[in-house]
C-alpha cells in the first residue's frame, strides 16, 4: 500500500470517527437549537475512562459502553442546570466543560499513554479473527465505518420513534409539544444526554485509535462538530433523499479532508487550530450566502426533519 492511499485511508478513518462527535453535535445544534460547549469537555471524558479502564485491564469494547454512559452523564448535568436550575443554555454548557476538564484530570491526568501490549477494539480478539491477516490501518478504516453506520442507522431510526419526533419537535415548535402534555424541558434533556453520549464515544474511539489520551484533546472539537454539520447539510440540502445524518457524516469526513490537506501543503501543527477556526468561518460565511444572506443561525438551519 503506497503512502497516498495510507493518507487517504486515514483520512477516512478520521473522519468516520468524528462522525460520532458529529452526530452529537447535529441533535444539540440543529434539532434542540442548544448552544451546548459541554463538547469540548466531554469529548475527553470518554477519552479518559477509556484509557484508564483500558490501562486496568477492561475489554476495549466494555470501554466504548462505559464512555456512551458517563457522556450521558455529563449531558444530563448540563441539562439539569438549564432545564431545572433556570441556566441559559450557553452559561450551563460553560460550566458543566469547565467542571469536566477538572474531573478528566482526576481520572486519567494530564496525559496517559496506552501501551503496545493493551488491546483496543482495533485488535481484540473478535476483530483479529475476522481480519487478522489485514494490516492495522485498514482494520482501523473498517471498524470506524461499521461505527460510524451503525450509530447513524440507530439514530436514524430514533428519529423516527414517537421520543425522537418529540425530540424533533422542541427545536422546531417547543409550543406544540407544550400542547401534547409532555415537558419540553425533560425532552431537551433527553436530547443532551443522548448527544453528549455520542460526543463522549468519539473521544473514547479516538483514545483507542491513538492509544493515548490527553486532557487539551477536547479543545475545539464544538467547532470540528458544528463545521462538519454545516459542511454537510449546506452541500446536500436541495437533496431530499439524503438524510441529515449522512450529510453530516459526509461532512465530518469533508473536513476531516481539508484539514489533512493543509497539513500536506506544510502547515505547522502550532497553527492547526487557527486553520481549523479559518476554514470554519469560511463555512459558515460561504453557507450564510448560499441561504440569501439571512443570519448564521438561520443560515445553519437547515431541516431538522431528520433527512
Amino acid at each position: 500500500m503506497n503512502a497516498m492511499m495510507e493518507l487517504c485511508i486515514s483520512t477516512l478513518t478520521q473522519g468516520f470517527i468524528y462522525a460520532l462527535l458529529s452526530y452529537g453535535v447535529y441533535i444539540t445544534y440543529k434539532i434542540l437549537d442548544f448552544p451546548d460547549l459541554t463538547v469540548d469537555g466531554s469529548f475527553p471524558l470518554g477519552a479518559a475512562v477509556t484509557a484508564i479502564m483500558l490501562v486496568k485491564g477492561v475489554n476495549p469494547f466494555v470501554t466504548l459502553l462505559a464512555a456512551l454512559f458517563i457522556g450521558a452523564v455529563a449531558g444530563f448535568v448540563t441539562g439539569f442546570i438549564h432545564v431545572k436550575l433556570g441556566v441559559r443554555d450557553l452559561l450551563a454548557g460553560i460550566i458543566t466543560m469547565t467542571a469536566l476538564f477538572s474531573i478528566n484530570l482526576q481520572i486519567a491526568g494530564s496525559n496517559l499513554a496506552i501501551e503496545r501490549s493493551i488491546d483496543t477494539i482495533f485488535t481484540s480478539g473478535p476483530i483479529m479473527a475476522i481480519m487478522g491477516n489485514s494490516s492495522l490501518i485498514y482494520r482501523k478504516f473498517v471498524v470506524a465505518l461499521v461505527l460510524a453506520v451503525v450509530v447513524k442507522l440507530i439514530l436514524d431510526w430514533y428519529l423516527k420513534t414517537k421520543s425522537g419526533l418529540l425530540l424533533r419537535a422542541v427545536g422546531d415548535n417547543a409550543t406544540l409539544v407544550t400542547t401534547l402534555a409532555k415537558d419540553k424541558g425533560n425532552v431537551k434533556l433527553l436530547g443532551l444526554v443522548i448527544a453528549n453520549a455520542l460526543v463522549a464515544l468519539s473521544g473514547a474511539v479516538v483514545c483507542q485509535e491513538q492509544r493515548a489520551f490527553s486532557s487539551t484533546m477536547g479543545t475545539g472539537q464544538v467547532v470540528f462538530g458544528l463545521a462538519a454539520v454545516i459542511i454537510g447539510t449546506t452541500l446536500f440540502r436541495k437533496l431530499s433523499f439524503f438524510k441529515a445524518t449522512t450529510a453530516v457524516l459526509i461532512g465530518s469526513v469533508f473536513y476531516k479532508a481539508c484539514i489533512q490537506v493543509a497539513i500536506s501543503l506544510g502547515l505547522p501543527a502550532n497553527l492547526l487550530k487557527l486553520a481549523t477556526a479559518v476554514l470554519f468561518l469560511v463555512v459558515l460565511v460561504l453557507g450564510n450566502k448560499q441561504k440569501g444572506g439571512r443570519s448564521l443561525p438561520e443560515a445553519a438551519d437547515v431541516s431538522r426533519s431528520g433527512r
